[in-house]
């Protein structure tokens, strides 16, 4: 039987744009990507804490060391610059892989967005 676990999160980070004209995804910053186990393309739930506002969507690289976090297309509306938000990604695995399987979590500074 297979399941479906927590398999990364960016948890409390803060929205630095919403473009509402640009091809539907969430943009982040390629460090904090990396430091969370996430790559391009993957599907993530974007948890919004200031409104309570939770979609999906899929990752798209932004500039490393930016400390970008941008909200694109149709999903821009459900955000504003300066929210916090939890992104997270899941995993689908074995029952038994999944009971010993421990998640990437990250808490960058909620200001900067910086892992430092």
């Amino acid at each position: 039987m297979q399941i479906e676990v927590l398999k990364s999160k960016i948890h409390r980070v803060s929205i630095t744009g919403a473009d509402l004209n640009y091809i539907g995804s969430i943009t982040v910053d390629e460090d904090l990507m990396e430091a969370a186990n996430i790559i391009e393309g993957e599907k993530v739930s974007i948890v919004n804490v200031n409104n309570g506002e939770r979609l999906d969507t899929y990752v798209i690289t932004g500039e490393r060391g930016s400390g970008e976090i941008t909200m694109n297309g149709p999903a821009a509306r459900k955000v504003q610059k300066g929210d916090i938000v939890i992104i997270i990604s899941y995993a689908r695995m074995e029952f038994s892989e999944a009971k010993a399987f421990r998640p990437t979590i990250i808490f960058p500074n909620e200001i900067s967005n910086s892992l430092n």
